[in-house]
């Protein structure tokens, strides 16, 4: 059985600390209204590299989301409405947790197999 997920994909900027273990890092993504929101979050939680601080940066990686919500911007486009709070408790340093994306924000993986790709549009 595969265990689908729905992510943000992020970037990671940099090393912020060994405590607690294994480790922080900040990382943060722009939103559809052209918004960056920034993230301090334990590593396992943004990327399944073994990140520290010697590592080069910035690394890519991804925060769990679940999607909410879908609507159309003045343009036409897709709006995907996401909430981070109901998979891992994220929420960024200003503590939002729902966010406006454009679907190219969004990636697909299965936990089971540990495959990632683009996302599908499907819920």
């Amino acid at each position: 059985m595969s265990e689908r997920s729905i992510g943000i994909r992020v970037s990671i900027t940099r090393y912020v600390s060994d405590d607690p273990q294994p480790g922080i890092v900040e990382c943060g993504f722009f939103d559809a209204h052209n918004r960056y929101w920034n993230f301090i979050e334990k590593v396992p939680i943004v990327s399944r590299e073994d990140l520290h601080a010697g590592t080069t940066y910035p690394r890519a990686g991804v925060i769990a989301c679940e999607i909410v919500g879908r609507q159309l911007n003045a343009a036409g486009e897709s709006i995907i409405v996401v909430d981070t709070e109901r998979v891992w408790h994220v929420h960024s340093i200003d503590n939002v947790s729902e966010f406006e994306l454009l679907p190219s924000s969004l990636v697909e993986w299965d936990r089971t197999s540990n495959t990632e790709r683009e996302w599908n549009g499907d819920v």
